[in-house]
């Protein structure tokens, strides 16, 4: 497997669907004898919350090393950067994905949407349709995933969460109408399972540990093994490097988390305690079915827009 995070000169040729075989689920191709795999998104992806030598790793680095076997090795691509919202990789990393031709490309991002002030769901929707659009047009398979609620996972009071949450509703009924049309490897990370295992997460309860990266990379790969795509053993469950210490947690909340605090307060935070102002007016009026109401009629509005549609039930998720 080689990895790195800069695109191929020349590029290689382009991405072909190869036949399916015997017992290769309808519509699936069987897996080319090099697999090219590319990582879009953000920090998620990026990986951080799993530094090995310095570095980010990350699920998406754990799942090339076991995709392939002798006789379909992985050549690796990590586009992903932390902060991007789903206009930056729609904008920057797509065509630099194309140009690598992946047979495999993971397209996981809209959390940093959702903690912006600028955040709507209709340029969310047309810029996941264009990246994932391009990429299907070349014969590549899909991984994406829904998300969990950041105002959950950090635990801010119900005024200010349920904003953050609506939102991620919202964001997620869109990637599941994008896994419908596009049939996607599709991960459901907003699940419970995934969202209560404090186990999973880093100190800062947005990002994965090594094991939260590990779990991942272990789900992804059972899912492409059901596919045809995983060649190699399943990533190991278990964390391989030493779990951060108490100072090494406190050294990243004053440097890194206390930068992230400022940067959300200058963005986010004026507009978010407006909406958690109509949210304790609508609660004290009895009125709070209407801010959900609105959501998804943005909601079904950005999905007419790309014409997509999903069942309101997916709101809820």
């Amino acid at each position: 497997m080689t990895t790195t995070d800069t695109p191929p000169v020349p590029a290689p040729a382009p991405a072909q669907r190869p036949a399916r075989g015997p017992d290769r689920p309808p519509g699936r191709p069987a897996a080319p004898e090099t697999i090219r795999f590319a990582v879009l998104g953000d920090s998620l992806s990026e990986g951080v919350g799993d530094r090995v030598d310095g570095r980010w790793r990350g699920w998406g680095a754990l799942l090339a090393e076991h995709l392939g076997g002798p006789e379909h090795p992985v050549e690796f691509r990590n586009f992903a950067v932390s902060g991007a919202l789903s206009a930056d990789v729609a904008a920057s990393q797509a065509p630099r994905a194309l140009a690598f031709r992946p047979h495999l490309a993971a397209v996981v991002v809209g959390v940093n949407d959702t903690l912006r002030r600028t955040f709507d769901i209709a340029q969310l929707a047309g810029s996941l349709d264009r990246t994932c659009g391009d990429l299907a047009a070349t014969g590549t398979v899909l991984l994406t995933a829904c998300l969990p609620d950041p105002g959950r996972m950090l635990g801010l009071p119900p005024p200010l969460a349920r904003p953050l949450a609506r939102r991620q509703r919202a964001v997620n009924a869109v990637v599941h109408a994008l896994c419908g049309r596009h049939r996607t490897v599709h991960l459901h990370l907003a699940d419970p399972v995934w969202t209560d295992d404090r186990t999973l997460w880093s100190a800062d309860r947005l990002h994965p540990g090594e094991r939260g990266h590990r779990a991942i990379a272990a789900r992804f790969h059972a899912l492409l093994t059901a596919e045809g795509f995983a060649h190699g053993a399943p990533p190991a469950r278990e964390p391989t490097q030493p779990p951060p210490n108490r100072a090494d947690t406190l050294l990243w909340l004053a440097t890194s988390g206390t930068g992230w605090v400022v940067r959300r307060c200058h963005d986010l935070l004026p507009q978010l305690l407006v909406l958690a102002g109509a949210e304790l007016r609508h609660w004290a009026q009895g009125t709070g079915v209407r801010l959900d109401h609105r959501a998804e009629h943005a909601l079904n509005a950005a999905l007419a827009a790309v014409s997509l549609d999903v069942p309101r039930a997916r709101m809820g998720e």
